[in-house]
């Protein structure tokens, strides 16, 4: 039993980590937004059932599969102005919680504000 949280806790940390390396190529104010989205949702279902913690990773690997993939699209073709995300199938909206629902409005209000509004420079330091 040991053994498979153990692989549990790994792979949950391994994409953790992977979705934060992959934001790095985010322009800032989306890694800043994006890295704290994730921060939250990770911390948040720390303690879910085996069958929602599948299902929630299951969902974080196809989103840092997309980003992959979008990341290396841009690589490829650097003269283009990046596009990242996907819009969200009406199936899989139709299946979110009214509490996912409000919080996926919170994080478009957030990802659609000015990028003053975000208090991030590029050489680290705040605005005011």
């Amino acid at each position: 039993m040991s053994g498979n949280i153990s692989h549990h806790v790994f792979r949950v940390r391994t994409l953790y980590k992977k979705i934060l390396q992959l934001h790095r190529v985010l322009p800032l104010e989306l890694k800043a937004l994006g890295d704290q989205y994730v921060k939250d949702e990770f911390r948040r279902h720390k303690s879910i059932s085996l069958q929602e913690a599948q299902h929630f990773l299951q969902e974080w690997e196809n989103y840092a599969m997309m980003l992959w993939q979008q990341v290396n699209q841009h690589a490829q073709n650097s003269t283009n102005r990046p596009h990242f995300g996907a819009d969200l199938s009406e199936e899989k909206f139709g299946a979110l919680r009214d509490e996912q629902v409000g919080q996926l409005h919170e994080l478009m209000q957030e990802a659609t504000k000015p990028k003053r509004q975000f208090n991030i420079s590029d050489d680290g330091d705040y605005k005011h």
